[in-house]
């Protein structure tokens, strides 16, 4: 059974044919742009997007040229918008995750922090959903819904107004281990009298849609990381992936039970089938494709394809088997720190430039960075687990570049597995769509199976880690 699988995402829409074994027919991708705002704000157009979904849906199918059964939808997980339930027409732009202006809703609520915590497995932070619900009916429209784009697409695709419980879990609205909305979380926010989306299981069929041409049955909804976390197969407790876009994304499954982390992670579904649901803990790097962006507008790289190329010639000549970055260190909070830290206000550092720091340095110093935070990421999955991580699978654009995977294997000090397929959290969806449409008896068995694409193995002894993230550490605490 053929399945049209898309990913929403954040840079962009990508749209697969993917057969029952994840042999990929047909292919589209179509590119978006986020608009930065004063005030620390992040817009998307919502038309542009829907139509991205169109497009990348329609020019996947005509490359396949052959029937499929559904289409499954991924999507950013906590970016919203307002819109009319009417005429589906959007009311506001798309306030994309990164967007912080919801801070103003959550400091009044500091006080509620705990318990909040406790309730959702989440942070009360404006990453998440509800703060932003509550910010665009503060500032936006008071008119239509508010919502999860989710929710927004499959009601344009199917007329209904639904979305999965692994979407809602990222909203500071869910009882975590009732899996349901929270009147009482609705109330904290000011959102009393919303009419949120009906909660759907992933492999739910939700409907059907002409939209792409032929009736699809529409199934395999899910946020784009826990669908990547399926299709890397970490499907057992203690297993653990990341996605490498324009941020990073480190999740752990956890198993039946909605642990909560006391590291400062966040609890989230990880998928719930007909079967059975689990949960998952992660923690967040925000700014990391978008770093990159930041190098490129600089004029420090021309194109992510240089970042080998540049930060690999630091320390050329120098007899040295890894490049290296001289002293210099990025804490890369473009965009504020996430877990553990929870710091919107924080801002990016470099530190330890010299007269002779070059462009190769600081391009290293940014990727070194960003392997940097996953590592706090991982150390932060190993106490909430009891243990250390042994082995870290990836996937994501990034994970082209050999620079930060080596880099984030040496500060690590575990093998980096890496996905052999670009398209992770497509497949990841479509490995749903087949549960939900009977072709598979459960989910590993809907899961194709995998080999790495390579495995990368710590060059670094561990005294030299100790001793970098020391030095990281310190600048990363202090900004």
């Amino acid at each position: 059974m053929s399945v049209l699988a898309i990913d929403q995402g954040t840079s962009g829409t990508k749209a697969l044919v993917v057969d029952d074994d994840g042999t990929v027919r047909g292919l589209a991708d179509v590119t978006l742009r986020s608009r930065a705002l004063d005030g620390r704000g992040v817009e998307q157009d919502p038309r542009a997007l829907f139509d991205s979904v169109l497009t990348a849906g329609r020019r996947a199918l005509a490359e396949a040229g052959r029937p499929v059964a559904a289409v499954a939808l991924a999507n950013q997980g906590e970016t919203v918008l307002a819109w009319d339930d009417a005429s589906g027409e959007a009311l506001s732009p798309a306030m994309v995750w990164q967007d912080r202006r919801a801070m103003e809703i959550c400091q009044p609520l500091a006080g509620h922090a705990p318990w909040v915590a406790e309730r959702t497995g989440l942070v009360l932070d404006p990453y998440f959903s509800a703060p932003k619900l509550a910010w665009l009916r503060r500032h936006g429209t008071g008119s239509g819904v508010v919502t999860t784009t989710d929710a927004w697409l499959v009601h344009r695709l199917t007329g209904r107004t639904v979305t999965d419980v692994t979407t809602a879990s990222r909203s500071l609205l869910l009882d975590l281990d009732r899996r349901i909305w929270d009147e009482e979380l609705v109330d904290l926010f000011g959102l009393t009298g919303e009419r949120l989306p009906e909660i759907v299981r992933c492999d739910e069929v939700v409907g059907t849609t002409d939209a792409f041409g032929p009736s699809l049955r529409v199934t395999g909804l899910v946020v784009d990381q826990q669908a990547a976390l399926v299709a890397e197969g970490c499907l057992a407790s203690g297993t653990a992936k990341c996605t490498y876009g324009t941020g990073a994304f480190l999740l752990a499954t956890v198993g039946k039970k909605a642990v909560r982390s006391t590291a400062g992670l966040t609890t989230s579904v990880a998928w719930q089938t007909a079967a059975d649901a689990a949960y998952c803990i992660d923690g967040q790097v925000y700014t990391v494709a978008s770093a990159v962006r930041w190098l490129i507008d600089l004029g420090l790289i021309g194109s992510a394809r240089d970042l080998d190329a540049v930060a690999g010639a630091a320390s050329a000549g120098s007899g040295a088997t890894t490049p290296d970055a001289g002293g210099v260190v990025c804490v890369p909070a473009h965009a504020g720190l996430a877990a553990p830290w929870w710091r919107p206000e924080a801002r990016a550092v470099i530190a330890g430039i010299g007269l002779a720091t070059g462009r190769e340095q600081l391009v290293l110093a940014v990727l070194q960075g960003i392997a940097a935070q996953v590592r706090r990421l991982a150390d932060c999955v190993a106490r909430d687990l009891g243990g250390p991580l042994r082995a870290l699978r990836v996937d994501g654009g990034l994970t082209r570049s050999a620079v930060l995977l080596q880099a984030q294997a040496d500060l690590l000090q575990v093998p980096v597995e890496v996905y052999p397929s670009p398209h992770a959290t497509a497949l990841g969806a479509a490995a749903l769509a087949r549960l939900g449409m009977g072709a598979a008896r459960n989910l590993p068995d809907a899961v194709p199976p995998w080999q790495p694409d390579r495995v990368v193995e710590p060059r670094w002894p561990a005294d030299r880690t100790a001793e970098f993230l020391a030095r990281w550490s310190e600048v990363a605490d202090a900004c």
